[in-house]
């Protein structure tokens, strides 16, 4: 993908994803709270945060499964629509797949569904290390095979934003560090990639940029470097959250 087809805006490249004072109460709970976001192409975006703080709340806005009670979405420059929605590929709430049919057979559903060329799946299939499972059925899939297929259906249509949630479970040491370096891999060809993890040390191998959620707030938004040094991302990490919460 040529990041001369990248949206811009007043000169430079918009952001791939880009989340604007967004709110949301699910019944009696704030979820979120004014949470701004910007996420850029050709660089890995880690959203950190302890369970609960509104990870997922937040990618299910970003991809249009939740409509917040405030703010806005941008996908590339533009508003969030059906349109904005093609150029975003994704895994999040887990590993969706018709367990009885065959990993090849479900990405060509996702093919149809999408209007993608099924010949892309034999490539994808090695490109994330499953080559000789594509007649397997699903149900006999490891949580890591199903990650890594996961992760080919998030890739099937070249989308240029990738929003991934937890794409390191289950997988073995080498399947972790295969991870890495895809992430890299597509940043470095000008995608937006967004993942989150509690993972804090492969996080800090593989993300350019992070954000600190805590209690729906983002608490920190910026190079991994100005928040903390790769060795001590933990230490940071805990310090932000207790800081958080002792500001309540």
């Amino acid at each position: 993908m040529s990041t001369s087809h990248l949206a811009t805006v007043h000169g430079s490249v918009a952001p791939g994803l880009a989340l604007h004072d967004v709110s949301i109460r699910l019944g009696s709970r704030q979820v979120l709270s004014g949470l701004s976001l910007s996420a850029r192409p050709g660089r890995v975006y880690g959203l950190l945060g302890p369970n609960g703080a509104g990870k997922s709340t937040t990618f299910n806005i970003a991809l249009g499964l939740l409509r917040p009670d405030a703010g806005r979405v941008e996908v590339l420059g533009s508003p969030l629509s059906r349109a904005s929605l093609a150029h975003i590929g994704a895994c999040v709430n887990g590993p969706a797949f018709y367990p009885q049919l065959s990993a090849r057979t479900n990405l060509r559903i996702h093919c149809h569904l999408t209007g993608t060329s099924p010949r892309v799946i034999a490539p994808l299939l090695e490109h994330v290390g499953l080559p000789d499972v594509g007649r397997k059925h699903v149900r006999a899939f490891s949580t890591g095979m199903k990650m890594r297929l996961a992760l080919a259906q998030a890739l099937l249509g070249d989308q240029e934003v990738l929003i991934l949630d937890e794409p390191g479970n289950g997988l073995d040491p080498q399947g972790v560090i295969d991870l890495r370096r895809t992430l890299r891999d597509l940043a470095a060809q000008g995608r937006t990639v967004i993942v989150s993890s509690h993972v804090l040390g492969e996080m800090a191998r593989t993300c350019d940029d992070i954000g600190v959620l805590v209690g729906g707030r983002m608490v920190f938004e910026g190079p991994l470097e100005y928040f903390a040094e790769e060795q001590d991302l933990e230490a940071a990490f805990l310090e932000a959250v207790t800081a958080q919460g002792a500001g309540r």
